[in-house]
């Protein structure tokens, strides 16, 4: 028996005021890693605000965990299931690490009996324990980056989703990050992760969307991704190939006619 998406989108449209960014998008995410792949524009954060329920859809369905979310009363209730993790994320700088990431978990209204310990668990999970108390105006790129990680995956979320969240790792810590992801999702995350590191996508990723101007062009397997590659298409690996053979194929009709 197939499973139940964890979210489903049907006819979406949305944009912001009269520009759309996507139109008429049916699409489902099921349990696992989905990466997700496109270039800029392409309406991926657009997506990610839209699932992470921040901005409704203009027009189309939002379907969470099997319930449509019709307002924000059903958006509030489903939000305490939702980590998200933008790429660029605010902070108080005089925070610390500790007081950033339980905010966070406040936030989602994990349980103040529970906080404490999400709280600790998170930052073992990405690395931060011995930082905890480090302010967040002191941290490099990297370790910020970490620390949004964090303050995502606190209170164990039943669906994450990251957008560009190894931007800023040095090459052991997208190992970790690697890790994690898999380590989540076994446990019963279902996890969007958008990226333009292909081989990220290659190495934590059960399937793959490529979206461009707000159409999902390809989806499938990593592999069936790579089984895409022309032998002329650019890139240094068959994932990366395949990746840019689909675009290719779906080139704006302004770019296809130069």
């Amino acid at each position: 028996m197939a499973s139940v998406p964890v979210a489903r989108l049907t006819a979406l449209t949305q944009g912001y005021g009269s520009r759309r960014i996507i139109e008429d998008l049916d699409l489902s995410i099921q349990p696992g890693v989905t990466g997700l792949l496109g270039p800029n524009g392409a309406g991926k954060t657009t997506l990610f605000r839209t699932l992470a329920t921040i901005t409704p859809p203009q027009s189309g369905t939002l379907e969470l965990f099997g319930k449509p979310v019709a307002g924000e009363r059903d958006a509030r209730q489903v939000r305490r299931r939702i980590g998200y993790l933008p790429q660029d994320f605010g902070y108080y700088p005089a925070f610390s690490i500790t007081d950033f990431v339980r905010y966070c978990a406040w936030l989602r209204e994990v349980p103040s009996k529970e906080a404490g310990s999400a709280t600790e668990k998170a930052l073992a999970a990405v690395g931060l324990t011995d930082r905890a108390r480090d302010r967040m105006k002191s941290l490099s790129g990297g370790m910020l980056r970490r620390a949004g990680i964090a303050a995502a995956i606190v209170g164990s979320p039943s669906l994450l989703l990251l957008d560009e969240p190894t931007v800023g790792l040095d090459p052991a810590q997208r190992l970790d990050f690697r890790d994690l992801i898999r380590s989540l999702a076994r446990a019963g995350t279902a996890i969007v992760l958008s990226t333009h590191l292909v081989e990220d996508v290659g190495a934590a990723c059960d399937s793959v969307l490529v979206l461009r101007q707000g159409r999902v062009v390809h989806s499938g397997t990593p592999q069936q991704l790579a089984e895409q590659a022309t032998p002329t298409a650019p890139g240094d690996s068959p994932l990366e190939r395949g990746y840019m053979t689909v675009l290719g194929n779906h080139r704006p009709a302004e770019e296809a006619a130069c």
